[in-house]
């Protein structure tokens, strides 16, 4: 069992086990491993044709295996008694992090009473409906069309563009001033966020997203990245706003699906890590579900 760093240079290898998954989950996405792999000290392995991953960031945990076709999918069996050879070995309990709901039925039709799952809010998802969040028709989201509205008098001169290799160093300079104005020290939460935006955006072609960007007469004020999660998921790993410009986030976010995700019937905006403001934020613009994820464990 060998385990690996990520690298940019996996990425079509390891690709079409993204595909065959075909989940609604923020993780399930090459982008989304390979950015935050470093914090959480992320390493994958090949293991009876399927795809895992461990981070040993907090003690040893791994991801639900991922198949690439229906021949290595009959082998997840296999490789969890593997796995849990594998923590056994090395003096760890065994953990799967954020399993969904479909996923832990799986592992009980597989292993029946065999293991338990915790859910935890701060990791859920919030999933959207793509059409709602572009009309933002509706008494609930009045306060979201002012906001906008609001944006377009006050900057006239506004305009939406794709991200591109010549505004690409404007946006960094305007992730970095968001950070100053954030005050983010250089640890904790914030400064591994404004890592990963800006990793994001130096390498935001090789990991094949999408970028838009807010400008108004001051410059870039917005910025968000995103892409395909499955034929009916669109997901926005980044979105970044000065908050002292008024109706910038919900411009940005208004903007980005209506010229890069109209065809997708869902929004993947990911989870509020438990931030009351940013939980509060989400909320309010009324997701159509939240997708759950856990931890599992063995019973005791």
């Amino acid at each position: 069992m060998e385990w690996k760093k990520l690298t940019l240079a996996d990425k079509l290898e390891v690709e079409p086990y993204y595909q065959y998954e075909q989940s609604n989950s923020c993780e399930v996405s090459f982008a989304n491993n390979i950015l935050w792999s470093p914090f959480y000290e992320l390493e994958y392995s090949f293991i009876e044709g399927m795809l895992v991953f461990l981070t040993k960031s907090d003690g040893y945990s791994i991801s639900m295996p991922m198949a690439k076709d229906q021949t290595t999918e009959g082998n997840l069996k296999k490789v969890i008694l593997l796995l849990e050879e594998y923590f056994e070995k090395n003096g760890q309990a065994f953990c799967i992090h954020l399993v969904t709901k479909e996923k832990f039925e799986l592992l009980e039709q597989i292993f029946p009473g065999k293991y338990e799952i915790e859910y935890d809010r701060d990791f859920a998802d919030y999933i959207y409906e793509v059409p709602k969040m572009i009309s933002l028709a509706g008494k609930k989201l009045h306060g979201k069309r002012n906001h906008i509205n609001k944006f377009k008098e006050n900057y006239p001169d506004w305009s939406y563009e794709i991200l591109t290799k010549e505004n690409l160093e404007e946006c960094i300079l305007m992730a970095e001033e968001w950070k100053a104005r954030n005050l983010c020290s250089e640890k904790g939460e914030k400064h591994a966020e404004f890592c990963v935006t800006r990793r994001a955006l130096k390498q935001f072609e090789e990991l094949g997203l999408k970028g838009g960007v807010l400008r108004t007469g001051q410059g870039i004020v917005a910025f968000t990245l995103g892409e395909e999660l499955n034929e009916e998921m669109f997901v926005v790993h980044i979105e970044k706003a000065f908050a002292d410009v008024q109706g910038a986030y919900p411009m940005i976010n208004q903007q980005f699906l209506i010229h890069e995700a109209e065809k997708y019937k869902y929004v993947n905006r990911e989870d509020d890590t438990g931030a009351e403001g940013l939980r509060k934020a989400k909320l309010s613009y009324y997701p159509a579900f939240l997708q759950e994820k856990g931890t599992v464990t063995k019973k005791k």
